[in-house]
């Protein structure tokens, strides 16, 4: 990787690592309750103590702000009531974390303690109290949508299989290597830095809540241990520390510790899903209805998306004429939920690759060929009007068949082979904010020396974007890779990129980077070494410079809201997963995992493989292991020691395949590769505990006592 000396020796810089003189430190004081008004706050013995130099309140930063502008229901600090445990309260900034820390323990809030709303039965009870006061139509719900494409009742009699059953799927956080840290300077203007997945939207929002003029912000991203989408949102720890610098004119750190991490949160949602499908008996699927609620948490965050996310990809990777969803996002007063890695598609997959199973064994029917039969094909559109373009879905499911011996081999007593399928977008056809503005940009510059460097607002995260983004370029122009300079993510001098979300990058990025790296080859005299045609060039052209920017393709319009859904493309996926299951106890071991991913063209195979295998494994921390877990308004599990994420102990044996095909859209025919690869794992495990022991896993994860119950019902 272009990076990868920097990140084995340490010498990469995060945000934590960057340190100035007379720097300050903050810290938060959260709420003990997961619902109560504000009634007053005390701050006077906090401000008396030595090395406090600023205590802010709600009061201090009101304007309401949100990543999604169609739901700005949040404020940097709680200002007229709390609505859940741990949400920050009052910042404090001191000489130093631990002098911030006491203070804030000093500082006294009177609350008035409001009945919580703990569940999703109790989200849609409209007896319960409101989270959000004031809102058009009182309610819990922040939203619900509802969607019928073709006609599904007539689908469900042309049926001779009708199923229905009900899956749960469970909230989870990221847990990133790097929490979350912003450290902010004033000199007149702001300067921001922060392990953000979104530099872009976080510039835009600090201005708004800070009410500063855009061009007087500046926001740095320095490497970045890690996101998963859960840097995806802009944080309270973000704007304090802004607003703090702009009072006291002294740069001003806060580092949030592992725990208020889990607080911050933004990460997956818990769904309730009932799914009904129907398919002939020669294997042509029907009809589908979906009904989903989704746990969301205090605030909104992305849940707009989400509510839409859970039905719009329904019918992926399969054909699907037939079919309908109503999908409910709903507030509790439990930490707020937003995009975790593969958002508001790994649900429902979940529940669909399940199902598939059950419509399979419902009439005979090998579970590999019910999917092939009813694969999407390349150059057609979905029900729903999603574009598709190219598709290697059936070469990857044949791969991942063949190099199991599924449904041909006996893995043996207990064990069993399960099969899942999945598609996923390479980036969302509209930003979060209407704009015609292209979605990417990136500016190269040659010089003399032969080397170019690479200015791009993209988020590299540790996932490789940057790296990529100089290999296209490299490659291009016929320069080794350590010949291209990325500057990345410096809103004062990289174009605009909209951040590492929905698996954009390559795509869209990359298209950006390879129509830049095109200008520049036309004017260099290819029969010359690098140097000396830049040289020659420079002598003709003057100052070698040139952009690329990256517009999606107006796609679709039949349906309302298809503003969210719609991709310029999609990668697909096959998995199978090989279990063992301990009768006596239920313990499940996943042996290994065979994944196919088609991802257009590989523009780098290790990178590639290297997404794939962290999505493989992301995927079965989920299916065994990770669930937030609460005892009422309490989350019982914030912490790494407790959130049991997979050690190299519960991490299988791993086999990535590579399928390729050619994008016609994509930058030399690619796709993505960053979050498709996880979506099948979980129904794949779960379908291999049904071949292994002959029970339906329908909620997730798969623990020992869950399994255990399910073989003592059998």
């Amino acid at each position: 990787m272009l990076d990868g000396r920097q990140k084995v020796t340490g010498t990469a810089q995060y945000t934590d690592d960057l340190k100035r003189p007379r720097m300050l430190h903050g810290a938060f004081l959260r709420s003990p309750h997961a619902h109560a008004r504000i009634l007053g706050i005390d701050a006077s013995a906090a401000l008396a103590m030595e090395g406090v130099h600023l205590v802010l309140t709600g009061q201090d930063l009101p304007t309401r702000y949100g990543t999604i502008p169609v739901a700005m229901d949040e404020t940097a600090l709680a200002m007229d009531k709390v609505r859940f445990v741990g949400e920050e309260v009052v910042a404090v900034v001191a000489r130093d974390r631990e002098t911030a820390r006491a203070a804030c323990r000093a500082v006294r809030v009177d609350y008035e303690p409001l009945k919580a709303v703990l569940s999703l039965d109790e989200a849609l009870d409209p007896a319960s109290p409101l989270i959000h006061e004031g809102r058009r139509k009182a309610s819990n719900i922040l939203r619900r949508v509802h969607q019928v494409h073709g006609e599904p009742s007539a689908g469900f009699e042309r049926a001779d299989v009708v199923l229905e059953a009900d899956y749960d799927y469970p909230g989870s956080t990221h847990v990133p290597l790097e929490t979350h840290c912003a450290l902010a300077e004033w000199d007149g203007r702001l300067t921001l830095h922060s392990s953000t997945q979104i530099p872009h939207y976080l510039h835009r929002i600090t201005a708004r809540v800070l009410g500063l003029d855009p061009a007087e912000v500046r926001v740095i991203k320095p490497a970045v241990g890690a996101g998963y989408g859960g840097k995806s949102d802009v944080f309270a720890n973000e704007l304090c520390a802004a607003e703090a610098a702009r009072r006291l004119g002294r740069p001003v750190k806060f580092l949030l510790d592992r725990e208020e991490v889990f607080y911050a949160h933004r990460g997956r949602h818990r769904t309730r899903m009932r799914l009904k499908m129907g398919v002939t008996h020669d294997g042509v699927l029907t009809a589908a209805h979906l009904d989903a609620d989704a746990e969301g948490g205090a605030y909104a965050s992305y849940g707009v998306v989400t509510a839409y996310y859970l039905g719009v990809f329904l019918s992926l990777p399969y054909v699907l004429d037939d079919f309908s969803f109503t999908a409910r996002r709903v507030y509790t007063n439990h930490p707020p939920c937003g995009p975790k890695r593969g958002h508001g598609a790994i649900q429902p997959r979940f529940a669909l690759e399940c199902h598939l199973d059950r419509l399979a064994h419902a009439i005979g029917m090998d579970p590999a060929e019910l999917r092939r039969r009813n694969a999407v094909q390349p150059d057609t559109e979905t029900a729903n009007g999603l574009r598709i373009t190219s598709v290697g879905l059936e070469e990857c499911i044949d791969k991942v068949v063949e190099a199991s011996g599924y449904g041909t081999r006996d893995p043996g007593p207990n064990r069993g082979l399960g099969l899942a399928a999945s598609a996923y977008m390479c980036g969302a056809l509209h930003p979060v904010y209407k704009t015609d503005a292209p979605q990417s940009a990136v500016q190269i510059c040659a010089d003399r020396s032969g080397r170019v460097s690479l200015l791009t607002g993209t988020a590299d995260i540790g996932q490789g974007s940057s790296h990529t983004l100089a290999k296209l370029v490299a490659d291009r122009l016929g320069i080794p890779l350590q010949h291209v300079r990325v500057l990345e993510a410096d809103t004062d001098l990289t174009p605009v990129d909209l951040g590492a979300y929905s698996s954009r990058i390559t795509f869209m990025a990359g298209n950006a980077a390879l129509s830049a790296a095109n200008q520049l080859a036309e004017v260099l005299d290819a029969e010359l070494p690098f140097a000396k045609a830049v040289e020659k060039a420079e002598a003709e052209h003057g100052t070698l410079a040139f952009v690329g920017h990256y517009t999606p393709p107006k796609i679709g319009s039949r349906f309302r809201r298809q503003s969210v859904g719609p991709s310029p493309a999609y990668s697909f996926t096959a998995q199978v997963a090989e279990v063992e299951v301990d009768p006596e106890s239920g313990q499940v071991t996943v042996h290994r995992v065979w994944c196919a991913h088609d991802c257009g063209k590989a523009l780098d195979e290790r990178m590639v493989l290297g997404q794939i295998e962290g999505s493989v494994y992301m995927g079965v921390g989920e299916a065994l292991l990770e669930e937030q877990r609460y005892d009422g308004p309490m989350l019982v599990n914030p912490s790494i020691l407790e959130c049991n994420i997979p050690t190299v102990h519960e991490t299988p044996e791993i086999l990535a395949l590579i399928v390729e095909t050619h994008d016609p859209e994509g930058p030399l025919g690619a796709k993505e590769a960053g979050e498709g690869p996880q979506l099948p794992t979980v129904p794949a495990i779960a379908n291999a505990i049904h071949d292994a022991v002959g029970v339906r896993m329908d909620r997730a994860p798969f623990t020992p006592d869950r399994v255990w119950r399910a073989l003592r019902k059998r």
